[in-house]
């Protein structure tokens, strides 16, 4: 437990650095007491109509619509305002949306409806963002409507398309700005953007992987060049290879944890017993391994250890299981296989990583429809309900 830091005054005038005692000092004491119960003084505004606008349609508090109406203490009249509400308003956007957008970039007030939103939003629109989904992403990434439409977003969205992988409807594209943080797609240059997919590709991230990465973390695509090499060059001191299909997911991974979270992990899995280079050979076979939240690791590992009696060096030499999800998929599984042996349906025992790789289709077809006369317990115990009653 740390000491509590004494106070000192780092006034040049000790004396007056002291607090006032005001026991004996009743006209001080009145005078506060006055003052602490008296009306606040409205702030004055530079700019009253568009201070008055902002509160009384948009909901603002005083003191933030004070700070903007300053801001544009010029601009006296209500016209723009009034028809970028009722615009937004139309295309489906709520007063919190409006609200939020303003708060953000107050300088869209003052934008041209026809001339500055409408193509902009439109392009939007087209995209697929409608309605809410529209206003909710204005809100977020307001500033997206007073960058160039031709310089900045055709461009950046365009990129973005002819990098994802058979996207219908632009429904990743869409996730993907949804994604990123207020606005860091567009807030950085094209350019960027350009650069940064000609590094991963030549570090053999293409095609699938490519875009499977842009879907998870489009902020690696716009942190600088130097940044982004500097993360890729550490993945590569952890012993992956360049050609490796799993570079990509330990670029994922390593990008997603602090270095702080990544040790901590790596001690976790040590204190089962594993040395520090199983640990980092189950890292390289399965990188989104820490990924996983501590308990739920901590728990598959046990599992496998203890009741499935997996060794140690079988576990090293097939990490993906950790990554399956223990309540969907091990355990179920497990549960089913039990109950298939003590029946005798088969005759040999599968190898349990044959049973947990088989999509959910061929398990529910290979051992439960097969057993027509077991098959309804089965699949209630596959589903939890039998054991759980």
């Amino acid at each position: 437990m740390q000491t509590p830091i004494p106070y000192f005054s780092l006034s040049p005038f000790p004396s007056l650095s002291k607090k006032p005692n005001n026991k004996n000092k009743p006209f001080l004491c009145s005078f506060s007491s006055v003052s602490a119960h008296s009306p606040s003084i409205p702030t004055p505004t530079s700019n009253p109509s568009l201070s008055n606008f902002l509160i009384k349609t948009l909901a603002i508090s005083e003191p933030q619509a004070v700070s903007i109406s300053n801001r544009f203490s010029s601009r006296k009249s209500l016209e723009k305002p009034h028809s970028v509400v009722q615009f937004l308003k139309q295309l489906g956007f709520s007063d919190a949306h409006i609200r939020s957008s303003v708060q953000s970039r107050p300088e869209i007030l003052f934008s041209d409806v026809d001339k500055t939103l409408k193509p902009k939003l439109q392009f939007f629109l087209d995209l697929g963002l409608t309605g809410p989904d529209l206003g909710n992403f204005i809100s977020i990434h307001s500033h997206v409507l007073l960058d160039s439409l031709e310089r900045t977003l055709i461009p950046c969205v365009d990129i973005i398309k002819n990098t994802l992988v058979n996207d219908k409807n632009n429904q990743d594209l869409i996730r993907v700005l949804q994604k990123t943080y207020r606005g860091w797609v567009f807030s950085k240059p094209v350019s960027r953007l350009k650069c940064n997919i000609a590094f991963l590709e030549s570090c053999g991230i293409v095609g699938p992987q490519l875009s499977d990465l842009l879907k998870r973390h489009p902020r690696l695509f716009f942190i600088s060049e130097t940044a982004l090499k500097d993360l890729v060059l550490r993945v590569l001191d952890m012993g992956f290879s360049a050609d490796s299909r799993m570079l990509v997911h330990a670029v994922d991974t390593v990008s997603s944890i602090s270095g702080e979270t990544f040790s901590r992990k790596i001690e976790m899995l040590r204190s089962f017993g594993f040395s520090e280079e199983e640990c980092m050979d189950m890292f390289r076979r399965a990188p989104r391994l820490l990924t996983i939240s501590e308990d739920k690791l901590k728990f598959k590992i046990d599992f496998f250890l203890n009741d499935f009696k997996l060794n140690r060096c079988a576990l090293v030499s097939w990490p993906t299981c950790l990554t399956y999800s223990i309540e969907k998929r091990i355990i179920p599984r497990y549960r089913v296989l039990q109950v298939i042996m003590s029946k005798g349906l088969l005759q040999k025992e599968p190898s349990f990583k044959h049973v947990l790789i088989l999509s959910e289709e061929k398990f529910l077809g290979k051992f439960i429809s097969r057993f027509p006369d077991d098959a309804v317990d089965l699949l209630e115990i596959y589903k939890g309900n039998l054991l759980d009653s």
